[in-house]
């Protein structure tokens, strides 16, 4: 039985941390514990355990206005963002159920109560209808509106066939047109302040239906629609819009469930994902969600892949339609469109398939070609929406994986092995960090750009890093069109992405994507800002390497993000012309790209610096990829071919690296060969946000010996006494109450969770550390 030995010479403030009361610890003697079970050494393994927990969420300085918030949901919500630091406007109208009366008592009773509990709240008494006085009291008090809950609603439940006039009218006016004159009131404000979270509330009988409410679910279903275009037209605003489903227990429910039910179905168990939805950190954005009695599910739309059922030149008949009426409603192999273009870029490529032959054409008369160019010319300069681009090493090993890395190669093992001493992110990794300014559909909201994105081809890739990629980290990235040229045949979409940590410029990508047919419109055909391919050199390549794909290649790297259904839906990729799906053509550009690192740089990211490919021909997964290479300076020609084939599948380009030279060698300082110095660092950034929560329940100082091989390789002081807390390395600066022995590897199992202390305790009797306390 493994056993370790730790000394102990009063219990340290962890106890307290862990709801342990100090005054209630027997006092205890220096003792020499051999294989005991301490409390005190236990806690000290669970508690770093818990520094690397998720911060609690704060609100702390936003204003959060939430609609109907007298009584259920609304007051739910409303204590809830009250107790997290929020500023609450109550906003209720104190009326029943049905939309009869007013009051203010069912308003000032919750926000006595946040009082009462030492938040801020103000009442509100006006009808949602009358949406900018109920924003304006959010102002008046506080300055800003930060989170827009609509909540506010009534019922008026009659059969269809009964329904008035009025019943129906007072219920959109409420529901819908209140939530539409709330949001609007608010939505300039946060335009201007860059920040914005809106939730408006559907139901479960607009979704599905429900009998007595066609009244009630068409206003509910029109909220998701009105969500829906919201969060399309604030994300270049950092505005975010979601749609909830609530199943809880309220005034509006208590008529239509049984008692226990609604008892059961506490608005408790729907406010936490109220409050995450309305979260900075958060980035969901456009979603549909229902919850209720502590379950939470996201809704999607889901299309069957439908039939072709007319020819060109033929007409279209019913009798076609009942033939395929099977096909058309077979969900089997069912795509997912997330958005307007995906959903109409399929029909497109449906008509473009029937009439391939010329039967429908633009009418291309010469106003019409000025108009293009003007709109064209008018993209260049457009930003697109900003946006963070965050990653762990499980992104970078899923997309080292992706591009092919094996541990078939031990030196590949750095690229797929998080505890691996040099673990490091490929360096064309870049390129999935800037890619989301193609892929969110922000080119669709570009002035002068009509995109039909059935036709959207990558065309070339450029990737420049001004420093290695850190192995995690959260970057923020802006898009700019660059330019625009006429190819004749199309048009070439030059998209500059640079990619921010801090301050810092990190990577910078140029996308070149072609849209197919939509040139001829008079433009310019070249540019000096595009990153130029260059033809490989005219002699035998100096090195030539071979990987075979997987089947599952393009299934594996379109886990990093490229769900483009082309490169795994069989039907899709036959709609586009293709015997059945291709790889990722930036799949392709990361295996040669590890070729050339492989063969050039001995694996070395610091010496990476640019990559420049030209997508020729597609890729099928399974095929075999042969990068060859030619040196020239610091530069490394190189095109890929499809073994077998001879297809040249990259063209026309190049990999720049740094000369070994300016390589500096680097001297490791005390600590920095060990995996622990990244952890006590990350403990550094983290304290930033919750070290004054953590120093008002730990109260100590904390010193670290690490040991490598049995000897002392860094310490560590982690001081949880002063201030909000830090982390420095050295000796503590004065004395600690807790010195804690471990060695490097079994500081990073508990870290990392594979090594549970709790459990080796309980079990074993040992805890993987010597804690020496002082008097």
């Amino acid at each position: 039985m493994r056993r370790r030995t730790w000394k102990i010479r009063r219990p340290s403030s962890f106890q307290k941390f862990a709801g342990h009361s100090p005054s209630s610890a027997p006092a205890t003697p220096p003792l020499l514990l051999s294989g005991s079970r301490s409390p005190a050494a236990l806690l000290v393994c669970v508690s770093l355990q818990a520094l690397f927990m998720g911060s609690p969420l704060r609100f702390d300085g936003r204003v959060v206005l939430v609609t109907g918030a007298g009584g259920g949901l609304g007051q739910a919500y409303a204590l809830a963002f009250a107790e997290r630091g929020a500023f609450v406007v109550v906003n209720d109208l104190g009326g029943d159920f049905k939309g009869v009366g007013k009051g203010s008592l069912a308003a000032d009773k919750v926000v006595e109560e946040i009082r009462r509990k030492g938040g801020k709240a103000v009442a509100n008494y006006d009808s949602v209808e009358e949406g900018e006085k109920v924003v304006k009291t959010a102002l008046d008090a506080f300055g800003r509106i930060d989170v827009v809950v609509n909540n506010a609603g009534i019922l008026r439940d009659r059969s269809f066939a009964r329904i008035s006039d009025e019943d129906w009218d007072i219920i959109h006016r409420v529901h819908l047109r209140g939530s539409f004159q709330v949001t609007r009131a608010a939505w300039d404000h946060m335009k201007k302040q860059k920040y914005g979270r809106i939730i408006m509330t559907s139901s479960a009988s607009g979704i599905y239906g429900n009998f007595g409410q066609a009244n009630y679910s068409a206003a509910k279903l029109g909220l998701l629609g009105l969500a829906n275009t919201l969060a399309i037209e604030g994300r270049k605003s950092n505005i975010h819009c979601n749609t909830i489903a609530p199943n809880a227990g309220s005034r509006m429910t208590q008529t239509v469930m049984p008692e226990d039910l609604v008892e059961a179905l506490k608005p408790e168990y729907v406010a936490p994902l109220v409050l995450w939805l309305c979260h900075e950190s958060c980035e969901e954005n456009g979603g549909l969600f229902e919850v209720g009695a502590g379950w939470i599910g996201k809704l999607r739309w889901e299309r069957t892949l439908g039939a072709i059922v007319r020819q060109k030149n033929h007409p279209m008949t019913p009798e076609a339609v009942k033939a395929n009426w099977k096909k058309i409603c077979n969900f089997e192999n069912a795509s997912k469109p997330q958005s307007i273009q995906e959903s109409t870029g399929s029909i497109i490529e449906v008509l473009s398939k029937i009439d391939s032959e010329g039967g429908i054409s633009a009418n291309h008369t010469s106003h019409a070609t000025s108009t293009a160019t003007s709109g064209f010319a008018g993209a260049v300069g457009q930003k697109l929406p900003s946006f963070s681009s965050a990653y762990t090493e499980l992104e970078a090993i899923m997309y080292a994986l992706g591009v092919g890395a094996s541990i078939k190669d031990p030196k590949d093992l750095k690229f797929v092995y998080e505890g691996s001493s040099d673990f490091s992110c490929l360096p064309t990794f870049g390129v999935i960090i800037g890619q989301k300014s193609i892929m969110g559909g922000g080119l669709a909201e570009i002035p002068g750009l009509s995109i039909n994105f059935a036709k959207v081809l990558h065309g070339e890739q450029y990737l420049e890093l001004y420093k290695p990629l850190p192995r995690a980290g959260k970057l923020k990235c802006e898009a700019v069109v660059a330019d625009v040229l006429d190819k004749g045949s199309g048009v070439v979409i030059i998209i500059d992405v640079f990619s921010y940590s801090e301050k810092e410029l990190t990577c910078y990508n140029q996308f070149s994507l072609f849209l197919v047919g939509s040139g001829g419109f008079g433009g310019k055909r070249t540019s000096d800002k595009v990153k130029v391919a260059v033809a490989v050199p005219n002699r035998p390549p100096d090195a030539v390497l071979t990987d075979t794909t997987s089947l599952n290649q393009a299934a594996l790297y379109r886990l990093s993000g490229d769900w483009n259904p082309l490169h795994i839906d069989p039907n899709f990729a036959s709609l586009a012309g293709f015997d059945k799906p291709i790889l990722h053509g930036l799949c392709t550009f990361g295996f040669s790209a590890r070729h050339v690192l492989r063969h050039f740089a001995d694996n070395d990211v610091s010496r990476f610096k640019a990559i420049k490919a030209r997508f020729a021909k597609p890729v099928y997964p399974g095929q075999t990829l042969q990068t060859e290479m030619w040196k020239e300076g610091n530069r490394i020609h190189f095109q890929t071919k499809v073994q077998g084939t001879g297809d040249i599948v990259l063209s026309n380009a190049y990999v720049d690296l740094a000369p070994t030279s300016d390589i500096s060698a680097k001297i490791p300082s005390e600590g920095g060969e060990l995996q622990s110095t990244l952890v006590f660092e990350e403990i550094g950034r983290r304290l930033k946000d919750v070290g004054h929560e953590v120093v008002k329940k730990v109260n100590a100082v904390f010193e670290w010996h690490i040991t490598k091989g049995g000897n002392v390789g860094a310490k560590w002081t982690i001081d949880l006494k002063s201030g909000s807390g830090k982390v420095y390395q050295g000796p503590a600066k004065g004395a600690a109450d807790t010195t804690i022995i471990l060695s490097d590897e079994d500081f990073m199992e508990v870290v990392l969770g594979r090594l549970d202390p709790q459990k080796s305790w309980q079990l074993t009797g040992w805890c993987p550390l010597r804690l020496r306390g002082r008097e």
